[in-house]
């Protein structure tokens, strides 16, 4: 038997050809626009707020470095910190848990067959598509202390009003309710996670006997994980950045009760104009959002079911 002749190895060419950096510089003439609008807009305020953070800047001096003297005063000489602070992990601990509770609950009850199916999911994703400023005009009027919806139909059935957004103790809670109320674009990711669910589960699970429950909790819910997973990430970001129906219904009162880290950090910046104070909250807020989401991520390798995955 002949050996066959062996076959003489072509030489590697190094670098890249000319068309190949013709259609790169080309690419690269197509999307210079978004990279100067990213380098301009999102690189540079990120670099920028960086360097703030470790300056005493008011907007019109010079920026006057003090090391680390903004970070320190925010854990040891600010008192209102930990009191934003606390207010932000109440909101993210209830609020974030309970829209993802609601937005499955409807998704579940919406998925089934019904009357008027489309109707109904056209109303409950209403809400989170109204601009938040109409909203926020709509539950002042429903929490209105003497005419407002609530209260006057607990006078109607003898009970007393309910101070809901001068009532330290409850104005938080009554902020929740408006978050839980808005949970439409949940329901539709979970929607859409209930679709894909493979029919022949139920159909298996009925033969052997399963409940309702049974089903809910060893099919749906291991199925619908990876919504979850989404939704508890998207709705921790959105939390911890918490702003505008605080701002316009409460103002952060009463007794600074619902002054949200957002709201804190907005005072700082464009009504105290402390820039470099209100840049170092913001890369506080961005490290604390980093931990919790890696936190997250690492927590769902051992609840988070992928399908066909190992």
């Amino acid at each position: 038997m002949t050996q066959a002749a062996a076959i003489p190895a072509l030489p590697l060419r190094r670098g890249w050809s000319r068309q190949t950096r013709r259609n790169l510089m080309l690419g690269l003439a197509f999307i210079s626009p978004w990279i100067v609008g990213f380098l301009a807009f999102v690189v540079f305020p990120i670099v920028a707020s960086l360097y703030f953070s470790f300056t005493d800047y008011d907007v019109i001096r010079t920026p006057r470095l003090v090391g680390l003297r903004n970070y320190t005063r925010l854990f040891e000489t600010d008192p209102l910190f930990w009191t934003v602070l606390y207010n932000t992990e109440y909101f993210v601990l209830i609020g974030v848990p309970g829209g993802v509770l609601v937005g499955f609950t409807l998704a579940s009850l919406l998925n089934r067959k019904m009357p008027f199916r489309p109707l109904a999911r056209t109303i409950f994703f209403l809400p989170s598509i109204v601009p938040q400023v109409a909203s926020a005009l709509l539950w002042l009027w429903i929490f209105a202390p003497q005419y407002g919806l609530l209260n006057a139909y607990f006078q109607m059935m003898g009970q007393t009003s309910i101070p809901w957004l001068s009532d330290p103790s409850i104005a938080k809670i009554s902020l929740i309710i408006i978050h839980l109320w808005s949970s439409g674009g949940v329901m539709v990711i979970f929607l859409a996670a209930l679709q894909d669910v493979p029919r022949q589960l139920y159909e298996a699970a009925k033969v052997d006997g399963a409940t309702w429950l049974h089903e809910l909790w060893h099919i749906t819910v291991p199925m619908v994980t990876p919504a979850i997973l989404f939704n508890l990430i998207t709705g921790l970001i959105f939390g911890f950045q918490y702003f505008t129906f605080a701002w316009l219904l409460t103002g952060g009162g009463p007794v600074n009760s619902t002054e949200f880290y957002s709201m804190y950090l907005y005072r700082n910046a464009f009504v105290f104009f402390k820039m470099g104070y209100a840049s170092a909250m913001a890369w506080i807020l961005f490290l604390v959002v980093v931990v919790c989401t890696v936190l997250l991520f690492r927590s769902s390798a051992r609840w988070a079911y992928y399908g066909g995955g190992e």
